[in-house]
């Protein structure tokens, strides 16, 4: 197991290395940071004053150099429009995120994975059409437009739900539904095959010939086996709701990570934009990361090879 998380471990630090250099190597390619720090009206002599100021006149690969070692210690600069460090502003935003991408999964897991396994155990009947049109039309529905509808709904009709804020859990509300409804259909359709397919195994119908209750068989034999690929794919679920978090915060303003990167793409804030680039995607490397080790836990095989 040692060595099959020390592979694993080695892995994840190769893809963070090559995200953080495609990433800051998009931001810069996109345009003239210099030109876009000074504004339109700039003229260019204001304009290579800013570029000499930020560094920007240097080349590439020292510049990456110098924000990846700063970054390792921390250290993601100042941020060009509010005028704090990026770090500052990310700890103090991150928790509002993490708190919603924890109700989010959590929600598609305690709905998608108990509707995956009754249709399952009853195939084409009642629950397992329920199980489909909630799974079609989670794929057909955009978040932002589910978003709307329930604040129109909670919010203006029925006033039941603040529409907006992040004061209290009733804020959290809408958000963890439109959120984890996202994340339902894979997982519940996942869910249901793997089902299907170990239900007909021969070690389950062992275990129903020993006498082992309809329970065990279920919950111990089947779904544990079943789980699996449920697993490594409700841990890459939870890395795209904390980066599709940008749309939901927008929305249900919420002033969490994923707000402030929709803040600093529309002022042209880089190192803050690179700061939450970074940390989004160590979300979604930690989260797979840890669904390989607690796939190989459950299942030994995959720790050969």
């Amino acid at each position: 197991m040692l060595v099959y998380t020390l592979k694993r471990l080695g892995l994840a630090l190769l893809v963070t290395l090559a995200v953080s250099m495609l990433s800051f190597a998009l931001l810069y390619l996109s345009g003239d940071p210099a030109a876009a720090i000074a504004g339109e009206t700039a003229n260019a002599e204001d304009i290579e004053a800013v570029r000499v100021y930020y560094g920007f006149d240097r080349p590439w690969v020292v510049q990456y150099g110098e924000w990846m070692f700063n970054a390792i210690r921390g250290d993601f600069g100042t941020s060009y429009y509010f005028k704090l460090p990026v770090s500052q502003l990310v700890a103090e935003r991150l928790s509002v995120t993490m708190l919603l991408g924890v109700c989010g999964i959590s929600f598609a897991l305690l709905t998608a994975v108990p509707l995956g396994v009754a249709a399952a155990v009853r195939p084409n009947s009642i629950i397992d059409r329920i199980a489909l049109f909630l799974s079609v039309m989670g794929q057909a529905m955009p978040s932002f437009w589910f978003g709307l509808v329930l604040i129109v709904l909670f919010s203006i009709k029925l006033r039941i739900l603040p529409p907006s804020g992040s004061d209290s859990w009733q804020n959290f509300v809408m958000p963890t539904i439109v959120l984890g409804y996202y994340a339902m259909p894979a997982i519940m359709r996942l869910t249901r095959a793997g089902m299907l397919d170990v239900l007909g195994a021969d070690y389950v119908r062992t275990a129903r010939a020993k006498g082992a209750g309809e329970f065990r068989v279920m919950f111990k034999h089947a779904l544990r086996n079943a789980i699996i690929p449920v697993v490594s794919l409700a841990a890459v679920q939870m890395g795209f709701m904390l980066g599709g978090s940008i749309v939901v915060e927008s929305i249900f303003a919420l002033h969490g990570a994923g707000y402030l990167a929709w803040e600093s793409i529309g002022r042209n804030d880089l190192p803050t934009v690179q700061a939450l680039i970074l940390v989004f995607s160590m979300f979604y490397i930690v989260f797979t990361f840890l669904s390989d080790l607690l796939n190989a836990w459950l299942d030994p095989r995959m720790r050969v090879g």
